[in-house]
């Protein structure tokens, strides 16, 4: 079995980096279009600033995933019958919808939708998910955009009123393994870190007020075991999550500077998303360890299991999609459905458990190991996958590395120009991993 394991994972690593090199047919045609983007890009490198219409067309051309909104607020009246408010961000498809559900099921919650299309969003709650005005309301917000970001955070707080904000769930991510040249928002960063991290740790920052005017608020920042080297999924699979020194953060001066990689090293898809998940649970326990003492707020990261028919793999090859879920399910035992894991993370916002704060969320096994048949439990325990009990995990030494997290939180408010409330508690039970510095 470790034999068949190392095999598999080893493939995934090669396919990974061939892909990289050769695109599948699929994204041929693409290609084309991304080719005049690119001259557009090569053009105007040595300007700071894109003028806005050339903003439009390469975000346009270079958005992943209808996660992105445009911007135009559909008003709506909030929360019509007093429930607690919860953002998810990324709410169309796959993990973001499926939590979604799983809180509209609940019956009291109000999910504010935070999307790039807000009209596409009320179909698929209206038409598919049978939702009604009562049950959520959408919003735009496009996470390639700071800008968009800002505006988002500031009409939302005009909305809620004197009202607080109960829960913010940062869910929204992409993923681009194949892409051979990096894709970059209208802010110069490169899509990975800045849609999947550096919008999210702008839009806590900016509902940071909100969250402190509910009562026992709750933020959850959705990481992965790919960003956790202390893991199957994190530690065997080529290319592994590494910041380095920041360098790639650190060299940004001013608006209009490049970001490609967070380590300043070569651009790689595959990596420059587990990067960004490291940055993910990194600012969970930061802003654990710098606020909730003084706040009350209660932030958590957590892993809800391999989603392995989720649209974030809709880049890979046919195969590829054909095969992962039967392997993850029969193989590593790590397989989890959508359902199942919408409501795994809409757990860590109502669950009384989850009420604990600077935790990595996980079920059914650290996933350090291949899961085993439990004759007694009828189910593959151990390796994150479906069924099992929700446990607090230990992240990987990286992850937990508070020297090289308060560097990455230094760099992000400075890149993202985020404001932070002054009262700040450092944390003396702050969690430090052996490669710490402090």
């Amino acid at each position: 079995m470790k034999y068949i394991l190392f095999f598999f994972f080893s493939l995934i690593s090669s396919i990974n980096a061939f892909q990289t090199f050769i695109p599948s047919s699929s994204s041929k045609v693409s290609s084309i279009r991304k080719s005049r983007s690119q001259e557009l890009v090569s053009d105007l490198k040595n300007t700071k600033f894109l003028q806005a219409n050339d903003r439009q067309i390469l975000t346009k051309q270079y958005m992943a995933f209808d996660f992105f909104p445009s911007m135009s607020i559909k008003k709506k009246k909030f929360n019509p019958e007093n429930r607690k408010t919860v953002v998810i961000t990324g709410t169309t498809s796959g993990l973001g919808k499926a939590t979604l559900q799983s809180l509209a099921n609940r019956g009291d919650w109000y999910i504010i939708c935070a999307n790039r299309d807000p009209t596409r969003m009320d179909k698929i709650a209206k038409e598919e998910m049978g939702l009604t005005d009562a049950d959520y309301v959408s919003m735009n917000v496009d996470l390639m955009s700071f800008d968009s970001t800002r505006k988002f955070c500031s009409e939302l707080k005009t909305s809620l009123g004197s009202k607080g904000l109960d829960a913010l769930i940062c869910n929204a991510a992409i993923y681009k393994p194949a892409d051979p040249i990096p894709r970059y928002s209208e802010d110069g960063i490169e899509a990975s870190l800045q849609s999947n991290h550096l919008s999210h740790f702008l839009m806590i920052s900016g509902l940071f007020t909100s969250l402190q005017k509910a009562k026992n608020a709750r933020v959850t920042v959705v990481g992965s075991i790919t960003g956790n080297t202390n893991s199957i999924g994190g530690g065997l699979v080529w290319p592994r999550a590494d910041l380095g020194e920041l360098k790639g953060m650190q060299s940004w001066n001013e608006p209009g500077d490049k970001i490609t990689m967070i380590d300043g090293k070569s651009f790689n898809g595959a990596k420059a998303y587990k990067d960004s998940k490291v940055c993910n649970m990194m600012t969970a326990n930061e802003l654990h360890s710098r606020y909730h003492e003084a706040t009350g707020i209660t932030f958590n990261t957590m892993y809800p299991g391999c989603i392995a028919e989720t649209p974030l793999f809709r880049e890979k090859r046919q195969w590829f999609r054909t095969l992962f879920p039967v392997f993850m399910k029969y193989v590593t035992g790590g397989y989890v459905s959508e359902k199942e894991a919408g409501d795994r993370l809409g757990q860590t916002v109502w669950d009384p458990i989850c009420a604990e704060s600077g935790k990595y969320w996980s079920w059914n096994g650290d996933a350090k190991q291949v899961g085993r048949y439990d004759i007694g439990k009828g189910q593959v325990v151990g390796a994150g996958g479906a069924g099992g009990e929700i446990f607090a995990n230990t992240p990987s030494n990286d992850v937990l590395n508070s020297f090289k997290a308060s560097k990455m939180w230094d760099a992000s408010t400075k890149i993202t120009g985020a404001v932070w409330p002054k009262v700040s508690i450092p944390n003396q039970s702050r969690p430090i991993g052996k490669n710490a510095s402090v």
